[in-house]
């Protein structure tokens, strides 16, 4: 039998695949609540993660940010490098929204390593392209290309475009 906040975080995954944002918020919000009732912390920050991407998705940046601010130190303390390194993608996606760059490139960066102590490759990768695009949104293109080039590096099964772009950028080292 599933519990309550099973139910609701279930839901709420239907309502955000159906772009339903602000239903998806209440509902993971209530399986966050319903989580931490129950002692079950990693669920609860989990479901605070989910918030947080719904709410940026529905255009609450600084509302995204809130729910996910602090989930990655509970991560951190079950030594669960994949989802403390989304908890920071999540915070740096929202502070990216927030126009506070220098933020959220930070962030990007504490999640590229713990995606690779994770073994994730694929999600270092994109972590890193968005550090890549924040450092070329503000005019340090130098940085960016090094980044970029860090990323299709991580990246476990560049596609076609990746390769070619990996080819080109070898001449920049």
């Amino acid at each position: 039998m599933t519990s309550a906040p099973d139910q609701f975080a279930e839901q709420g995954k239907q309502a955000f695949r159906n772009k339903k944002f602000d239903d998806a918020v209440e509902l993971f919000k209530q399986a966050a609540e319903g989580y931490t009732l129950g002692r079950a912390g990693l669920m609860a920050a989990e479901m605070q993660n989910n918030m947080s991407v719904a709410l940026l998705q529905a255009g609450k940046a600084q509302e995204s940010l809130d729910a996910a601010l602090g989930t990655d130190r509970i991560f951190a303390e079950a030594e669960d490098f994949r989802r403390q390194g989304m908890a920071l993608g999540n915070q740096a996606a929202a502070l990216e929204a927030l126009n506070r760059y220098d933020e959220a490139i930070e962030k990007y960066d504490l999640a590229a390593q713990l995606f690779s102590q994770a073994g994730e490759g694929d999600l270092r990768s994109l972590v890193m392209k968005s550090s890549a695009a924040i450092k070329l949104k503000t005019g340090k293109v130098t940085d960016s290309a090094f980044k970029m080039m860090g990323s299709l590096e991580a990246k476990e099964t560049p596609g076609f475009f990746e390769r070619i772009l990996r080819f080109f950028l070898r001449f920049i080292k």
